[in-house]
């Protein structure tokens, strides 16, 4: 695992140029719109016993006029998975349970219904194997067409750079990720979604993180576009409701299935940061 150790870095390093440049952008819409609401970014330390260096990350947080609430989450992590919770991993079991993660995190929940709320990951992992995963998925309470076409259009220009098969595998992974059985209902308009794209070697990380970068930056090119052209359509108490009880479903997924969820409550990961996808409010009929 040790010789991943640059790799871990590199990636690290990248994932928070990525968070600045989209912080940046979110500001600019809040201040193109008369705000001056900005991120506030709180460190937090993992505590693992018997871990001098358990790594941590630095949790963002924005709650403006356009972006009721949004967060993006940067964290570099490294110890051991609990042996009950290693088997589930990708090359990781109760023998051998060591573990690293560096990635970026983000949710936006906007106070305009017709604005659609958005989830972006990505991530690099290193157990007894080494991978990267990701996505972008988009969650309109008040679905346009156009807008889905045009956020799948972005991801699918990032995925056919790469290889031609990439779109349709991981937006059927996505529309199967982001599912609540229970519900029975997808939890948005899809997008991407990605896992354990194994490394062997320099080249396949070098290829693998050069995907995994451009899913990030298509991200940061078609979701603005969407939020200015819809954060100034009028909405009515209505749509508000549709947009509290969306959210209801959110939380659902988030709280039920999310694996990084998941893994960050089995991994002793901040409460705040792993919780921070919640919406701010929420209702349930």
């Amino acid at each position: 695992m040790s010789d991943w150790a640059p790799k871990t870095a590199k990636a690290k390093e990248w994932f928070e140029s990525l968070r600045d440049q989209i912080c940046a952008a979110f500001e600019s819409i809040e201040r193109d719109n008369g705000s001056d609401a900005s991120f506030e970014y709180t460190p937090w330390q993992r505590e693992e016993e018997g871990n001098d260096d358990p790594g941590g990350g630095t949790q963002g947080l924005m709650k403006g006029k356009i972006f009721e609430k949004v967060g993006v989450n940067v964290s570099t992590v490294r110890g051991n998975f609990p042996k009950e919770f290693a088997g589930n991993i990708n090359g990781a079991d109760p023998e051998n349970p060591g573990f690293t993660a560096t990635g970026i995190s983000l949710v936006a929940h906007m106070h305009n219904p017709h604005v659609p709320a958005v989830h972006m990951n990505c991530r690099f992992l290193t157990t007894g194997k080494a991978w990267f995963g990701g996505g972008a998925d988009l969650n309109p309470p008040l679905p346009y067409e156009e807008d889905t076409d045009e956020f799948h259009a972005s991801m699918r220009a990032a995925c056919m750079a790469h290889n031609p098969t990439y779109y349709e595998k991981y937006k059927k992974w996505a529309d199967e990720y982001f599912y609540l059985p229970h519900r029975e209902v997808h939890r948005g308009v899809g997008g991407i979604f990605y896992d354990h794209l194994e490394c062997d070697d320099d080249p396949s990380w070098d290829r693998n993180f050069a995907f995994t970068q451009d899913v990030g930056k298509a991200f940061l090119d078609i979701y603005p576009k969407l939020v200015r052209k819809r954060m100034a359509s009028d909405f009515t108490e209505e749509d508000v409701a549709q947009q509290l009880e969306y959210r209801g479903l959110y939380a659902e997924f988030n709280l039920v299935y999310d694996r990084g969820t998941i893994f960050g409550l089995k991994t002793g990961g901040n409460i705040d940061a792993i919780l921070m996808s919640l919406p701010p409010r929420a209702t349930w009929s």
